[in-house]
């Protein structure tokens, strides 16, 4: 009777099962978290406060939860001694003092029993026995309300008595329960070893895609690293060529500009001389003496056609800007690998 009681105090108040994670409220009692906080949220929709579903405490805000380590350590202790009991959850139904759990269920009383009861129980072969079960109605015929003793292959259907002897399955090919389950534990078997070949090579698929993978990372990585290694050659071998041609461009450019500079000198001296020139003939143009202006030798035709002609030639000697060559050191890129 102890145990029972015990068994009771470890009851959640709302699922009325052993307590699961139990936490505890401000006012003491004790719930399941699951269960405590479902309440609190249907709560949370129709109510200005929060209630304890145990002694009714009202709290205006919503409590907080405050998980009861020495409850959940007594739960785990009470469980691991009675392993049987809780694993299934079944107990005895003739037990109505205490919880016991059942080492069996009769399908023909539809009842679970403890060892005790199970010693006094009915040995008769219509009392057909089962591991511990709550569904004992999927048991038992719908129609008949007889227990399924058979199995017609022909309707996948399990059956009792009444239905193969005078049911609609009457003429079907049917085996015993035990019989047609051993078969389809053998087929379920031989599926099972298929599967498992099947998990076995695609483990196998599965480990070679992870060596292909590693591979082609090695690949990639290496493919890379010569790319890489590759680029930062070209853009070597690119400034080298910008260097060139940046330098021969400023080389012609000093070249012509130190030719037309010989010109410009040359020009700018003829200049003065033609300056004089035009002086001395403006001032024989403003003589009154005749003889003077008779007397003063022909300057001759200062528009000399050659003497421009040889001007110009002077300036395209000058030189220009040799876009060919340029052009052709740039077409040197041609040369850098690909």
């Amino acid at each position: 009777m102890a145990s029972a009681d015990l068994r009771q105090e470890l009851d959640c108040s709302i699922c009325l099962s052993i307590y699961t994670d139990p936490v505890t409220l401000r006012c003491g009692h004790n719930f399941c978290q699951i269960c405590i906080d479902r309440v609190l949220d249907t709560q949370e929709g129709w109510s200005e406060a929060y209630t304890c579903p145990e002694c009714r405490a009202t709290f205006r805000r919503r409590p907080v939860l405050q998980r009861n380590i020495t409850l959940c350590n007594i739960v785990g202790s009470f469980l691991s001694t009675r392993p049987d009991q809780e694993e299934t959850g079944i107990f005895c139904t003739y037990c109505i003092h205490s919880t016991v759990p059942a080492a069996k269920s009769c399908l023909l009383c539809e009842a679970s029993l403890c060892d005790n009861h199970l010693r006094v129980h009915s040995k008769s072969a219509e009392h057909v026995l089962c591991d511990p079960t709550t569904a004992l109605g999927n048991r038992k015929c719908s129609v008949h309300k007889k227990v399924l003793e058979y199995y017609c292959a022909e309707d996948a259907a399990c059956i009792c008595v009444s239905c193969r002897l005078d049911g609609e399955h009457q003429g079907h090919h049917v085996e015993m329960l035990d019989e047609a389950s051993e078969k389809k534990k053998e087929k379920l078997r031989n599926v099972l070893q298929k599967l498992t070949t099947r998990i076995m090579e695609t483990d196998k698929r599965v480990q070679s895609l992870q060596e292909r993978r590693r591979e082609e990372q090695g690949k990639a990585a290496g493919v890379t690293e010569t790319v890489t290694a590759l680029f930062r050659d070209i853009r070597r071998q690119l400034e080298d060529l910008e260097k060139r041609v940046l330098s021969e461009i400023s080389r012609q450019e000093r070249r012509i500009s130190l030719s037309i500079s010989d010109l410009f000198q040359q020009l700018e001296i003829k200049k003065d001389e033609l300056s004089g020139k035009m002086r001395h003939i403006e001032e024989l143009c403003n003589m009154s003496d005749p003889v003077t202006v008779l007397q003063e030798p022909d300057t001759g035709d200062l528009c000399d056609t050659e003497d421009t002609e040889r001007h110009d030639n002077q300036v395209r000697g000058a030189g220009d800007l040799d876009v060919g060559l340029i052009s052709g050191t740039l077409h040197t890129l041609a040369l850098i690998p690909s």
